[in-house]
């Protein structure tokens, strides 16, 4: 802990339901971002969803989960606008975390440390902190593009 710092939180919910989100065309997973501005504050609130197609949950159910950046001290109501949108819940767990990031220097200890999960739900932030430590390691940027030789087996 002490090569982190906390530099907010971040609460999340997983809702447990017995049907799609209501307007979304019975879709089978989908992803909402409510704009910051839309709902008065600094950052954006996310609900991703997901269903049986996934093989996450039994036939007839759907789960859905709510994420943010902590911006009051009332964690809970802020997520009550996202909460509205699922048309109800089974069962609901709600978790808040600390959001630590590194403040280590990473040549002197060869510790490379991730940053905390944050709000987002579609993982941008944390795939380009991994592609940053793999650099920082290797002193190469990591290419996912790559394109198979011609000496490369087909399967």
């Amino acid at each position: 802990m002490e090569k982190t710092k906390v530099v907010g939180q971040v609460i999340r919910a997983i809702c447990i339901m017995d049907h799609p989100i209501p307007s979304t065309n019975d879709a089978a997973s989908i992803q909402i971002i409510l704009p910051q501005k839309q709902l008065g504050r600094k950052t954006d609130m996310y609900i991703s969803m997901v269903s049986a197609a996934h093989a996450v949950c039994a036939k007839g159910l759907y789960i859905a989960i709510i994420s943010t950046t902590v911006e009051t001290t009332d964690p809970e109501k802020e997520i009550q606008p996202a909460v509205d949108l699922l048309g109800g819940c089974l069962e609901m767990f709600v978790k808040i975390s600390d959001i630590h990031e590194p403040i280590n220097t990473p040549t002197d200890d060869n510790l490379h440390i991730t940053s905390s999960y944050d709000a987002t739900s579609h993982f941008e932030t944390a795939s380009k902190n991994v592609l940053e430590i793999y650099e920082q390691i290797t002193g190469e940027i990591l290419d996912l593009n790559i394109q198979p030789s011609e000496d490369d087996d087909d399967y």
